[in-house]
């Protein structure tokens, strides 16, 4: 008679299963999943300063929904907001911004595309 015996594996989410580098990009991302999110990217970088006061009247979205994304943004580093007053001054946080490219570039370079062959 034989008995097997199978190794429990305690994760407490599937994400557990993956590298920490790897659960760190996915999560960055992730938050440029959505094209709001990238439009205030792209805005803030655009225009080249911070912005204090609502971004929603350059963009055209709702002041909630602006603010539900840049809450994502701000979550994850890539934008900073800082209180001064009423009003709240946003800008990109330029290293978090290094960081997610060197992550896409790397990311990308680990796949190996130009070895890449498809019949």
């Amino acid at each position: 008679m034989y008995i097997c015996v199978k190794e429990i594996i305690m994760v407490k989410s599937k994400t557990d299963l993956f590298s920490l580098q790897l659960t760190e990009d996915a999560q960055m991302f992730k938050v440029l999943g959505h094209p709001a999110r990238l439009q205030i990217l792209q805005f803030l970088s655009e225009s080249k300063t911070c912005i204090t006061g609502d971004i929603s009247d350059h963009l055209p979205l709702s002041r909630t929904t602006v603010n539900q994304h840049i809450k994502e943004l701000k979550n994850i580093g890539l934008i900073q907001g800082t209180v001064q007053g009423i009003k709240t001054n946003y800008c990109l946080n330029k290293e978090k911004l290094e960081a997610l490219k060197a992550a896409l570039q790397n990311f990308l370079e680990q796949l190996k595309i130009n070895e890449y062959e498809c019949e």
